[in-house]
């Protein structure tokens, strides 16, 4: 069983800056897709941004504040979160993707991020 575990979230006062990590139980080169997820309460859960071989994917939100990274060789994907906004405040989720069939779907445990006003 693939265990993804998150760290580095906290509470930070807007304009301020965090970094998620996210370790991989097994090689980084066996994923895919791996990114970050994030939900609010009262909300559904949303992409925040992915990275595969190198493309990256942002929400349209996080554009130009956010920046993902990968390190394969640690089996670690990053989000560093930057001009942090009330609005950004929820648990986010590291998310994976098998490279290989059957390609399932593998979940963190979430990490708390708060942004205070």
């Amino acid at each position: 069983q693939v265990q993804l575990v998150e760290s580095g979230g906290g509470l930070v006062q807007a304009g301020g800056s965090l970094r998620l990590s996210c370790v991989a139980s097994r090689s980084g080169f066996t994923f895919g897709d791996m990114g970050w997820y994030r939900e609010a309460p009262g909300k559904q859960r949303e992409l925040v941004a992915t990275v595969t071989s190198g493309q990256t994917n942002y929400a349209d939100s996080v554009k130009g504040r956010f920046s993902i990274s990968r390190d394969n060789a640690k089996n670690t994907v990053y989000l560093q979160m930057n001009s942090l906004k009330p609005e950004d405040t929820a648990v986010y989720y590291c998310y994976a993707k098998g490279r290989y069939y059957p390609k399932y779907d593998y979940w963190g445990q979430g990490t708390q991020v708060t942004v205070s006003s």
